[in-house]
């Protein structure tokens, strides 16, 4: 069907009212009318539905879309009706509807009526829809998230593997598969599964220039999201959260500190997940907080910022994520809190996959890693990803260009790295080749013996840090690959052959470390394992000071009065009474009144000294649900019941309820679970412990391990006398 170029301009101004295509759309839409099998691989907001909805618009019969979500259907349906007199036009076809709606969506079918039929993978494979698509006459089919086909895309489903069978049991239709986010291998993997190797490809480029990127420690993260917020008023927003839970508890916080906030999750009824997200489209409210159930095809385009709470699973996943924001061309900010510690989570979440399942995930979570700490330009290190090269110095859309670290020459290395994974004949992954430059010996090391090899050690006093951040920066200088059909094993490419006959000068620049962030089930008398550090260095030493004398006073050991953490947020805040000081973490009520009068009284005193602004419109509020746990826990341990017994009661683990009452504790209140530990641990052990504790400088659980013996006690029972401690001596 050869189309004039003036009649698809008509067309696409008569069924949409735009006067002109964007990029690549004209030649795409040109080539499904010509019945050929199409691939498009588009970024976000770069006008992929336009690709099969004006071809089916004009074509005969009805195009039928294959879409994975239900609230995207119910989105596109609503947007085609409202550029055309009859509701007909467009329905879709899903679990959602009463016999009564699908009798309806048949008979316009048959009618001729329908052009866009919108159709989940799971009602394709209904025997009564497939007889039924088999009597009408179908124009093309549309596959739409076509990565949902790939196993190394972000959201696998295994009904999309069925597709291709299902559409030649109906008829011979010409395929236009879409996708927003595909790698090489996604990609080939999309071809294969459909039967469509002889697709044109139409591939745009991935850079988004109007989004920011930017990676934050994960340091008391409802803080900084609730004050980021806050800091764009009135502007739409998308919060990602990897599970319910947190979802939920995301959204009740910004809620309670002022912010119109709602979650969207898959342990919704879908009623209120509808109502939910139209309250998002109608702005009833600035802000959703969502798992990645969210993610897929909301065409909201003046979404503003992106937050991810969590590290997405996959860079597929965040570039999709943070695709939602700025769709208008407009600014859009991604912020992304990271904790390595929320990577090793996900890592278990893996355990009892298959062992393939895991080798890919696998790789898939390094990525993300690699984007994180990365210290290089994060729009290069994501082009890269798809394929694609940024050759650009400097995007000025980035944390990192924006404050770029300093720059260390890498030649010498750099040789010796290119030179190592030849003599292990290119068959190792990243972190195999640094511990055999760092001469760390573990099994698979001793196992290809490669401990002997003349490189082992070699770059010992660079560190494990040097090493893995300027293998990331090799593969992005083209000297490197990774074959990802292989888990991401290093090969050296012809530049990289080229550089060793001909070295020359190469910088590259230390990942960030994150090692001092925290995960959300961190236990809160720590305070994340060191904090993020005061925004007043001055003060928190002033302050530790305090701390000092106020502990001498009592004859305690200075984290009984207060923790760094603690210390580091009043030199951030500026509490100057005692019931700001009630806000701080790990105070509460009860240390603020013991402890807290020397500690506002100096706080006030520097800031009117220091004409300081004290930003205390930050302060957040906790959600109340929180309390209803801590009244169960203390009235159950008044009630003398064992915490085992409280926590299943609960739904917890034994450790996640030593947290929760490490909680209470940490904020001043006394508990007394004695009557516990005389169960689990004996008297001589426990004098032990409590002994360390009086003389310790910190309360750290892996210090009081390694002094008091790994294999004489256990990380709870270090965790229960910890909680005698504070509370006998501190509350």
């Amino acid at each position: 069907m050869l189309v004039a170029e003036n009649t698809l301009l008509e067309a696409l101004n008569k069924y949409f009212g735009f006067e002109a295509f964007k990029g690549e759309q004209e030649a795409i839409i040109r080539n499904v009318l010509e019945r050929r099998n199409t691939f498009v691989i588009m970024p976000t907001g770069g006008g992929k539905s336009m690709c099969y909805q004006l071809p089916a618009l004009m074509s005969k019969g009805t195009a039928i879309i294959i879409s994975p979500l239900i609230a995207l259907m119910k989105n596109q349906v609503d947007a085609i009706r409202g550029f055309n007199t009859d509701d007909g036009v467009a329905h879709f076809l899903n679990s959602s509807l009463t016999k009564a709606e699908i009798a309806r969506v048949r008979k316009d079918m048959k009618a001729g009526k329908t052009k866009l039929l919108y159709v989940a993978p799971e009602s394709l494979t209904k025997d009564e829809n497939v007889k039924f698509l088999k009597e009408v006459n179908i124009s093309f089919f549309a596959i739409d998230e076509a990565h949902c086909i790939s196993e190394w895309g972000h959201d696998f489903r295994p009904e999309y593997r069925r597709l291709r069978p299902i559409i030649d049991q109906i008829g011979e239709f010409p395929i236009i598969a879409l996708t927003a986010t595909a790698t090489e291998k996604v990609q080939a993997d999309i071809q294969k599964n459909l039967g469509m190797m002889d697709a044109q490809i139409f591939k745009a480029s991935f850079n988004r220039p109007n989004l920011y990127y930017e990676v934050r420690p994960k340091l008391n993260v409802l803080k900084e999201i609730i004050k980021f917020v806050k800091q764009h008023p009135n502007k739409s927003g998308v919060i990602y959260c990897l599970s319910r839970k947190k979802v939920e508890e995301v959204a009740s916080t910004l809620t309670v500190n002022g912010i119109r906030a709602l979650p969207y999750h898959a342990g919704l009824d879908a009623a209120t997940r509808a109502s939910h997200q139209d309250k998002f489209l109608m702005e009833e409210v600035d802000v959703i907080v969502a798992t990645i159930a969210f993610g897929m095809g909301i065409d909201k385009p003046d979404v503003r910022f992106v937050i991810h709470h969590d590290i997405p699973k996959s860079l597929e996943g965040y570039y999709q994520e943070t695709g939602r924001a700025g769709r208008d061309g407009r600014e859009g900010r991604c912020v992304c809190f990271y904790s390595y510690k929320d990577i090793e989570k996900l890592e278990k979440f893996m355990k009892g996959k298959p062992v393939a399942e895991q080798e890919i995930g696998k790789q898939l979570l390094l990525e993300t890693v690699g984007y994180a700490e990365t210290s290089v330009c994060r729009r290069r290190v994501l082009l890269n990803y798809f394929g694609e090269r940024y050759d650009q110095d400097n995007c000025n859309s980035c944390d990192n260009c924006l404050h770029p670290k300093p720059l260390l020459e890498a030649e010498e290395e750099l040789s010796l790295l290119l030179e190592t994974i030849l003599l292990i004949k290119e068959k190792h992954q990243a972190e195999h080749v640094v511990n055999i430059l760092v001469g760390k010996v573990d099994q698979q090391v001793k196992n290809y013996k490669h401990d002997k090899l003349e490189v082992f050690s070699e770059g010992a006093e660079r560190g494990d840090r040097f090493w893995t951040a300027l293998i990331r920066q090799a593969v992005l200088a083209g000297l490197l690959t990774k074959d990802i059909d292989n888990y991401g094993l290093l090969k050296v490419s012809e530049s990289g052959h080229q550089y060793i006959k001909n070295p020359t000068p190469f910088k590259i620049a230390l990942d960030a470390n994150f090692d001092d962030t925290e995960s959300d089930d961190d236990d809160e008398f720590s305070g994340g394992a060191g904090g993020g550090g005061a925004a007043d260095e001055q003060l928190f030493e002033m302050l530790k000071t305090l701390r000092k004398n106020v502990a001498k006073q009592k004859n305690l050991p200075p984290f009984v009065v207060f923790q760094d953490p603690s210390l580091e947020e009043m030199a951030t805040n500026y509490p100057i009474s005692i019931d700001e000081l009630k806000n701080i973490t790990g105070v509460g009520a009860g240390k603020a009144t013991k402890y807290g009068k020397p500690f506002v009284d100096l706080i006030k005193k520097y800031v009117e000294d220091n004409e300081i602004e004290r930003p205390m419109d930050l302060v957040v509020k906790s959600v109340v649900n929180k309390s209803g746990l801590k009244v169960y826990i203390i009235q159950n341990i008044d009630r003398k019941i064992s915490l085992e017994d409280m926590a299943d009661a609960k739904g917890l683990k034994l450790g996640e309820m030593i947290g929760e009452i490490e909680t209470i504790v940490a904020s001043g209140t006394r508990i007394d679970i004695q009557y516990y530990i005389n169960e689990v641990i004996d008297e001589e052990r426990q004098d032990e412990v409590f002994e360390y504790f009086r003389t310790a400088e910190s309360d750290s659980v892996m210090d009081a391990l390694k002094e008091l013996g790994e294999d004489d006690y256990t990380e709870d029972e270090i965790r229960l006398m910890r909680i005698k401690f504070m509370s006998e001596l501190g509350n």
